[in-house]
């Protein structure tokens, strides 16, 4: 099995990411052929460089905005990321303060204020007023686009997490989100990129070291928040990191959930082949090269023996549902786990079941059974990778009562997958579509969304679903 392992040991961030994908061998050429499908050529342009950090060459990415008038050089390391709609601002330990917007290579005895924040303002510096989009906008651009279905599945999975943790940060509805540095095209550009690097790479799975996060402190418009950022440490919940291996914020929001997205294995001790290594150099230069960490990223394309998926890993493993996206009625491994419970409350199981969601289950339901003595109980069935099975069949033994898990290995048909965003009274909900060569078979507006919007306009659920209705023809 073919793997592109993350090795986060400086933590990772979107244009970090880019620029190790190029160094592996992305063309850049191709990158931003794909790039420019989005439709977006006058907000941007791409410029890439070889780079040193302690001696090691890699690649260095610049996201030059408004066509590349951007006075100070388009974004850098770290400074990217849809992260802080708040306006955060940073300390990373010495002796400057910084407004997050775009890292200019941070020198330490000064204290600079870049009034430019992402997306927002006559102040970017970008070529004058960038467009604010919220994930409606996003979902639209990115749908509308020529690009392969399959890199549009996975640039939406990667910003609905990010828009799902400022969501629950903020405490709004998700529609309510109004993104300012998720609208801002270098953010855009880093997540659709990554997404495309993924895919061109055409790995069997993505795995990762456990994410360093940096240290230092964020200061929001309400106070001075430690590092990792609020939005960061939401999307790496269930997953290891570690702390202070260098004096600044080290793993952006992007660059989390690039990795919480993507990731099918998180482990400090791969057992692999590595075939090919690639460096990204993050902009920020360290005044203490000899102490602290360089600042880059390092990625691995490796070959695994499918039987060591986890081996020497002592922490927890994250999986990605839908991580390789689907072709039309295409067929993968599949594999069915299952095990009987006749000692476990129904709130117990409950729990088990959204843990195992929230892990990256395909599906998990439960059959009730009549089991030996005529005890009531119950079924419970795990859909999940071929390689994840080790991993799953640990956690039903972890979290269960179960002494046994039976395995059945079997094809799954899948149809392709998309999104699209309709406009209603109410407000803007998402519509999953199911795709069949091509063509839309069926579409069903997302729950949550529908949920949210029954909510703030205080109606049944009813209601909001006929609305919809109206609107779709549906």
């Amino acid at each position: 099995m073919k793997i592109l392992y993350y090795d986060c040991f400086a933590g990772i961030s979107g244009d970090m990411n880019l620029a190790a994908m190029i160094d592996l061998g992305v063309s850049p050429e191709y990158l931003k052929a794909e790039l420019a499908k989005l439709g977006l050529k006058d907000e941007f342009c791409l410029e890439c460089e070889p780079q040193k950090r302690s001696g090691i060459q890699g690649m260095q990415v610049h996201v030059r905005l408004g066509g590349g008038d951007d006075e100070h050089g388009g974004h850098g390391e770290h400074a990217d990321d849809l992260h802080h709609a708040h306006e955060c601002a940073h300390n990373d330990g010495r002796d400057h303060q910084h407004t997050h917007g775009h890292g200019h290579g941070h020198h330490d005895d000064h204290r600079h204020e870049h009034d430019h924040h992402h997306g927002h303002g006559p102040k970017h510096g970008h070529g004058g007023h960038l467009p604010h989009r919220n994930l409606a906008d996003i979902e639209a651009i990115i749908t509308q686009s020529d690009l392969p279905e399959m890199v549009k599945h996975t640039s939406l999975r990667i910003f609905k997490r990010i828009a799902e943790a400022e969501a629950k940060v903020h405490g709004k509805p998700l529609e309510e989100v109004h993104f300012h540095e998720v609208g801002a095209t270098d953010s855009i550009v880093d997540i659709v990129g990554a997404a495309i690097c993924y895919h061109a790479l055409g790995v069997d799975a993505v795995w990762a070291s456990p994410l360093e996060l940096g240290s230092g402190f964020v200061r929001c418009a309400h106070g001075m928040m430690p590092v990792p950022a609020p939005a960061t440490a939401e999307i790496l919940h269930g997953l290891p990191t570690s702390r202070g291996g260098v004096e600044h914020e080290a793993t952006t929001p992007t660059g989390a959930a690039i990795v919480a997205t993507l990731a099918s294995a998180i482990t400090a001790a791969p057992v692999m082949t590595t075939l090919k290594t690639g460096y990204g150099i993050g902009h920020r230069q360290s005044q203490r090269p000899n102490v602290e960490r360089p600042n880059m990223l390092r990625v691995e394309l490796a070959e695994v023996d499918e039987s060591t998926l986890g081996a020497g890993s002592s922490a927890a493993i994250q999986v990605a549902a839908e991580s390789t996206g689907a072709s039309h009625a295409a067929t993968c491994g599949a594999c069915l786990l299952q095990c009987n419970i006749d000692d476990m409350s129904g709130e117990l199981l409950a729990e088990t079941m959204d843990m195992l969601i929230e892990q990256g289950a395909g599906d998990v339901y439960f059959t009730p059974v009549v089991m030996k003595k005529s005890r009531p109980g119950v079924v419970v069935s795990v859909v999940c990778g071929e390689t994840e099975r080790a991993r799953f069949t640990e956690l039903l033994f972890r979290h269960t009562t179960t002494l046994g898990v039976k395995v059945f290995l079997h094809e799954k048909a899948m149809l392709e997958q998309s999104f699209a965003s309709v406009t209603t009274p109410l407000g803007t909900v998402r519509l999953k579509q199911a795709l069949l060569h091509g063509k839309v078979l069926r579409s069903k507006p997302e729950f949550e969304d529908c949920k949210a919007l029954a909510r703030r306009h205080g109606i049944p659920l009813a209601e909001v679903y006929a609305a919809i209705s109206k609107v779709t023809g549906n």
